[in-house]
């Protein structure tokens, strides 16, 4: 609906450059959107406001001029200017009719735009260090970065999802070195114990899994445990295929797959460490302090200048960071987006910055990030903090087993990435209205519901009837319903736009309310035939949206409940 009103105010722009009354030039960033309040029209444009002066006219002047101009369409009921020159759009009921029909001919389609054109986005998100278990914030992360990924390809994009794998630093020797300890027998209260080790009974599991020799397919290879408990690099090798695999499991019970994995090591054995290193002296933007290598960075924006390589000639995280940043330019990223826990927004501008040294071509806001805050786990209003496995912190499995994946992964997107998020296990689990994703299911279901009772009484809906019937809707439940559906494309486009995938989620709630509304004060099987189709059409239609924007959060659309 906003492209088309769009198209008319433009075309009504065409008109005035041809009569002289605008001159020539580029229309103006204008906006046609939502009224907040309906008495005020059902879209408004700012065009009059940002035109007047070029008009040499006041802006009520020329949104009168406007208006005069639109071409004839049968969808818009009136049209009037208020305030100092805002033009407000009413629509009639063909408009949302037509939505209506779009939504069930367009089936899974319905939606879906072209704005991303078919160019690259990368995506990356979770890339969580290889040493344990995914915990509830890397679940976080996930369902962020997934939903972010699915609204991105509903929008056009060719997208790719991508998991960075930090298997390289002191956080793997630790790794190590746990489960060597494991291995030889030693327990975590043990002054023998790894100072920096990990206590999580998973180690033991690791460690009991290389002593048998057991295989794990990790890259494309099989690694097998060695058996020797004095041979570090083996155990190393192994532990972080074991907990790779691990983590790919429960990534793929929360309906997570990735097409690219991308490890931080292969940046040092393919040498783009150092030639990241050798780019930056080159373009006269690194210095030498105190024997150690320095990056300027304060020339690109961040507080101070990096330390890329320490005295001792081994490199700071910093330097790989950009390495692997720079990799994704050459990859062909159009646009790159990463989502992290809040806690690494320090080192977002530094990145930035390294990247803009490389004198490369590479956009000042690339890449983009968006960052999401911590999770806190109740249950009978307590907090949930410990998993046994993993020691110190609850696991996105343990979530999963609780309370589903369906409820898991909206309960974690259903707020703003940067809105800490308090998930309550007792409501999650709830088979009841307060449930949010119980509430969309539902109302899914109610419509697969009604089609068999239909069936049952050997009764048949007949869709084309039901459009052409959909004039006979004309209560006050059916028009918000309409409404309200009419409104998907814009929240996919939007939720693309800002990288925001909650809004479905918070859309999806909105219109389902819309649909038990109408649903407790209408029969839909009615004897009259042609309010029945129509009904009927209307309730498709809603379940059709409804199951493509459940499709976005990765949720199921169940036909019962």
């Amino acid at each position: 609906m906003k492209d088309q009103l769009r198209d008319l105010v433009l075309d009504a722009i065409t008109v005035l450059r041809t009569d002289g009354t605008l001159p020539t030039g580029d229309a103006p960033a204008f906006v046609v959107e939502r009224t907040k309040n309906r008495e005020h029209g059902d879209f408004a444009t700012n065009v009059a406001l940002l035109l007047a002066k070029q008009a040499g006219k006041k802006p009520r002047d020329l949104a009168a001029a406007l208006v005069a101009a639109l071409p004839a369409n049968t969808e818009i009921a009136k049209v009037e200017i208020a305030g100092p020159g805002f033009i407000n759009f009413f629509l009639g009921p063909a408009a949302y009719q037509r939505e209506v029909r779009a939504a069930l001919e367009l089936g899974a389609a319905y939606g879906r735009g072209t704005s991303g054109k078919g160019h690259k986005a990368g995506v990356e998100f979770v890339s969580a260090n290889p040493t344990g278990p995914l915990h509830v914030g890397h679940g976080r992360a996930a369902a962020i970065g997934d939903c972010i990924a699915r609204v991105l390809d509903a929008n056009g994009w060719n997208v790719v999802r991508e998991f960075y794998y930090n298997d390289a630093g002191a956080q793997i020797n630790n790794l190590a070195l746990s489960v060597q300890a494991r291995a030889r027998g030693i327990e975590p209260d043990d002054a023998r114990w790894p100072a920096d080790g990990y206590r999580g009974d998973y180690i033991k599991d690791v460690a009991r899994a290389y002593l048998d020799h057991e295989s794990v397919h990790a890259d494309g290879a099989d690694i097998v445990g060695a058996g020797d408990v004095d041979d570090p690099d083996a155990i190393r090798r192994f532990a972080v295929a074991y907990l790779r695999r691990e983590q790919d499991l429960d990534l793929r019970a929360f309906g997570v797959a990735f097409d690219v994995y991308f490890l931080e090591s292969s940046l040092y054995a393919d040498g783009k460490v150092e030639e990241t290193a050798k780019e930056l002296v080159a373009h006269g933007h690194a210095y030498e302090e105190g024997g150690a290598l320095w990056l300027r960075t304060t020339d690109f924006g961040d507080d101070k200048d990096r330390v890329m390589r320490k005295s001792d000639g081994t490199y700071t995280y910093f330097l790989p960071d950009v390495a692997y940043h720079r990799s994704k330019w050459l990859r062909g990223y159009e646009r790159a987006i990463t989502e992290l826990g809040s806690d690494h927004h320090g080192s977002l501008a530094r990145v930035k910055a390294g990247l803009q040294a490389l004198d490369a071509g590479i956009p000042k806001g690339w890449p983009e990030y968006v960052l999401h805050q911590m999770v806190t786990v109740m249950r009978g209003g307590e907090e949930v903090k410990l998993s046994k496995r993993a020691g110190s912190y609850l696991t996105l499995r343990d979530l999963i087993d609780e309370v589903g994946r369906d409820a898991t992964r909206y309960f974690l997107i259903a707020r703003k990435s940067d809105s800490q998020l308090i998930f309550d296990i007792d409501l999650a689990r709830a088979q009841t209205n307060d449930n949010p994703v119980y509430y969309i299911q539902y109302a899914h279901a109610r419509v697969a519901s009604v089609m068999r009772q239909l069936g049952e009484r050997g009764l048949v809906w007949d869709r084309d009837n039901g459009l052409r019937q959909l004039v006979r809707l004309d209560s006050e439940h059916e028009q918000a319903l309409m409404t309200e559906l009419s409104r998907y494309p814009e929240v996919v486009e939007t939720a693309g736009q800002n990288l925001e995938p909650h809004l479905i989620a918070t859309y999806l709630r909105e219109l389902s309310a819309a649909f038990h509304g109408y649903y407790n004060t209408h029969q839909f099987i009615v004897d009259d035939a042609d309010l029945r189709d129509a009904r009927l059409t209307l309730a498709s239609a809603v379940r059709q949206v409804l199951a493509n924007g459940l499709d976005l959060l990765g949720v199921s659309a169940p036909e019962s409940m």
